[in-house]
Formats: structure tokens, sequence, C-alpha cells
């Protein structure tokens, strides 16, 4: 198409086309050297490129894979011939699931809970529905395959997160997921999603897993807490039925342990004394066949004398003497 103002006679040309015209010639090198200066600015402006302490950053060269720089100044082929895509690797990055983080204001933050429901309700072993909210903190191993080996690498982490975490939820029964089985389920399914990951190779590294809130659901949670109440209950009189036992038991077990001590020493001494007193019998039995009117009257006389000595006054009255007072005998002990 012919311009229709080259074609005109210059005297027919408008004023504000011949003005310019006009600058343009009186001031046509400046102008080159103004777009010279203009297009060597704009090499220089994207031969370099910054990448700040938390990052790294890969190098495209026409939109082909070329390098991978650390923090630092770098330079670059201009004019979008090479570009710099940065990544922050050393941050660890954070994903939720059944809730989100609404606004952080100096030590209180604010979070939401809306509409969530889809990710944080599970089903657990037992046939229950449990609700878990939970937080998968990672970091960026590999910028390259972050960037290339996915097409969504944050989608990948949720699906893979919520795969797996219903998957540990569902080996375990409700009262697991609720209270003492918190920390196991946290920490396999760190391993079983690291693992995953690992086999998708997007360049992603778990730091942890960790479940912040675990109920059962608004629609049971009165009848739950119902059933923990009785639950509490059962166990403290449990409690108190082995504090019982644990204190009348062993009570007993040692007054029996005494009782039998006791019989024993008292066997053990009966039998003794009747070993002692058979022996005794045997030698003076002995003695007596030797001589027996010496060993009776020495029995007579040690029989008598013990039984006069259990008595501190003793009187002997001859019953062949009439009509006399009694007189008081002495104290025998001493006495033949």
């Amino acid at each position: 198409m012919n311009n229709p103002y080259t074609n005109r006679p210059k005297n027919d040309l408008p004023l504000e086309v011949k003005e310019f015209l006009k600058f343009f010639d009186q001031n046509k090198n400046i102008l080159k050297y103004a777009l010279l200066a203009l297009f060597l600015l704009a090499g220089v402006y994207t031969s370099f490129y910054t990448v700040q302490p938390s990052e790294e950053a890969v190098v495209t060269r026409l939109g082909r894979y070329e390098r991978t720089t650390p923090p630092g100044l770098h330079f670059l082929a201009p004019f979008g011939i090479e570009m710099a895509t940065k990544v922050k690797t050393k941050l660890v990055l954070q994903e939720e699931f059944g809730f989100r983080t609404r606004s952080t204001s100096g030590d209180v933050t604010s979070y939401s809970k809306e509409d969530y429901e889809r990710e944080s309700l599970m089903l657990t072993g037992d046939l229950n529905v449990a609700d878990a909210e939970w937080i998968v903190q990672y970091q960026i191993s590999d910028p390259r395959k972050f960037l290339f080996a996915a097409q969504d690498p944050n989608r990948n982490i949720r699906d893979v997160s919520e795969a797996i975490m219903r998957r540990v939820v569902g080996d375990r029964t409700v009262n697991e997921v609720l209270t003492t089985g918190r920390v196991e389920i946290a920490i396999e399914a760190q391993k079983l999603m690291q693992e995953v990951l690992d086999k998708y190779d997007i360049g992603i590294r778990v730091i942890t897993v960790k479940l912040q809130d675990v109920n059962p659901p608004d629609t049971v949670k009165p009848s739950f807490n119902e059933v923990n109440a009785a639950k509490q209950e059962q166990e403290k009189a449990i409690n108190m039925a082995e504090e019982a036992y644990n204190k009348v038991i062993p009570e007993a077990r040692g007054k029996a342990e005494e009782t039998i001590s006791e019989a024993e020493g008292y066997a053990s001494a009966v039998v003794n004394r009747a070993k002692g007193d058979s022996e005794r019998f045997l030698l003076t039995l002995k003695e007596y066949r030797q001589a027996p009117e010496v060993t009776r009257t020495r029995i007579y006389i040690e029989t008598m004398q013990e039984l006069f000595g259990r008595f501190k006054n003793l009187t002997i009255v001859d019953e062949k003497v009439k009509g006399l007072l009694p007189v008081f005998g002495k104290d025998l002990k001493g006495d033949k």
C-alpha cells in the first residue's frame, strides 16, 4: 500500500507532518545516537540479574535449560536470548489442609475453616469419620526438576498428601487418630509422601507433616464426648480398683507369709524340744538300767525340787502329831 504522504507534494502535506519531517532532517543524527544508546541500555539491563540468598536461578537459552546459578550477581545473554527464573530453594514452604491461614498480626494468627471439609473429612479403619487438619512443610531440592518435571508441582504435593493421609488414617481406629496415634500417623505420612514424590522426581523434599487438629465431625461431637466421658469414668474406676488391689493384696500376702513363718518356727521348736526330751529320756533309761534304785531316787529328788521350787513359802505338818499348833516351815528352796 502506498503512503499517501510520500506521493503528495510537500506543499500539500499537513503542517504537523511538515514540522516532523523538518525536525527529523535537522536531528536525524541525534535520534540515531539516542536509539543506539537505548539499544545498548536495553542490552546491558537484560544481560545481568541478581539472585537473593534464599533463591537459586534456572537459566534457559531460547526456552531450553542451560544452567542453575547460586545466589549472587550473574550475567546472561541479553535481549531475551537467555532467561533466568528464580526459585526459592532455601525457604520452607507450607501447604495447609482443612484450613487456611487468613492473616497474621503480631503473635495472633487467624484461620479460616470454611468449605474445606472435602480435604479434612476421612474414614478411619473402624468405619468412623474423623475431621483431620494438617500441614505439609517442604523445600525445593532441585529447581530444574521443580520447574520442568511437572506442570503444577504444588497441585501434585497437595494431591499426594491427601492420598497418603487418607491411607494412613484408614489403617487406624478413630481413637488412635484422635488420641495416641497422631505422632505415628504424621511420621508415617511423611515417609510415604517422600517415597511417592521421589518416584515423581519433581525436586521436592518433605520437611515435616504435622497434624494440627483432629476432631470428630460436628454432627457427632456431642455423642462422641459422652462416649469419651464414659470411657474416662471407666478408666478411673479401673485405676481405683487396681490401687485398692495393689494395697490390699500385698498386705494380705505379707500377713500370710508372717503367719507361715511363725508356724514354721513353732513347729521347729516343738520338734527340737521333742527330740531333746527323747534323747534325755534315752540317757536316763540307760542309767536306770545300770542303777535302778539310785536313778529312781535321783529322779524323785529332782522332781520334788523342781515342784517345790515353784513356791516361795512352804508349810509342812506331820500328820502323826496331834494337838500341836501348825509349825510354819522354812523356805525349802535351799533345804534338803
